[in-house]
């Protein structure tokens, strides 16, 4: 079903999320360019005008919420598959990798509150581990929160300057980060686009006559 063919703000959302996954599409053997171009994407599909103008809650908090919402629509499971057992690799990896940790960074530049950063990441790190120790629970929603957490670091550190394009040092965490969200934002979409009853907000930049 063309993404045109659904009136109103899903629409809307799909029409603008599609054309940076196909954007992002164009550019994969470029890394930065897919991570940031499929963030975009990610972003058009989940953030609400309330939730940006009218409330205080943070971007973690708006996907968070974005998560449980997808996650109970997927009936067949794509996005738990592809959690569990496309990528445990790649997602632990992020998920041991102090240099996408807000809290190490926010430490590092010297905000206080954040001295035990590292036993907060040990702990995460730890029911990480035993999350995919007994994967056969499925802890699918504290995974992508886990892991959207270390992802919106590495958005923050390309968007604002933080890192050199097609850099060496940490190259792994970018490349990661560009397949995981390659492979699940098209399957949010899809969810998305299969569910046009359900309420997904009104986009906070609609268009405007």
């Amino acid at each position: 079903m063309p993404d045109n063919w659904i009136e109103g703000n899903l629409g809307l959302r799909l029409h603008r999320a599609r054309s940076w996954i196909e954007r992002a599409r164009l550019v994969a053997d470029d890394a930065d360019a897919t991570f940031i171009f499929s963030w975009i994407a990610f972003n058009a599909a989940y953030v609400e005008k309330h939730k940006v103008f009218t409330e205080a809650s943070t971007e973690r908090d708006r996907f968070r919420e974005y998560f449980r919402k997808i996650l109970d629509l997927d009936s067949n499971h794509a996005i738990q598959n592809a959690v569990w057992e496309e990528f445990p690799g790649s997602i632990s990896f992020l998920l041991e990798n102090q240099y996408v940790y807000a809290p190490f960074w926010f430490h590092w530049n010297g905000m206080k509150g954040f001295s035990d950063w590292e036993s907060r990441f040990n702990s995460e790190r730890s029911r990480a581990n035993n999350a995919f120790l007994f994967k056969e629970i499925r802890e699918t929603e504290a995974i992508l929160a886990m892991l959207f957490d270390r992802l919106y670091v590495l958005r923050n550190q390309l968007l604002h300057g933080g890192a050199t394009w097609n850099g060496s040092v940490n190259r792994r965490q970018v490349e990661d980060g560009a397949r995981i969200m390659a492979f699940l934002v098209p399957l949010f979409l899809d969810l998305m686009e299969a569910n046009p009853k359900v309420d997904w907000g009104s986009p906070p930049y609609p268009v405007v006559n």
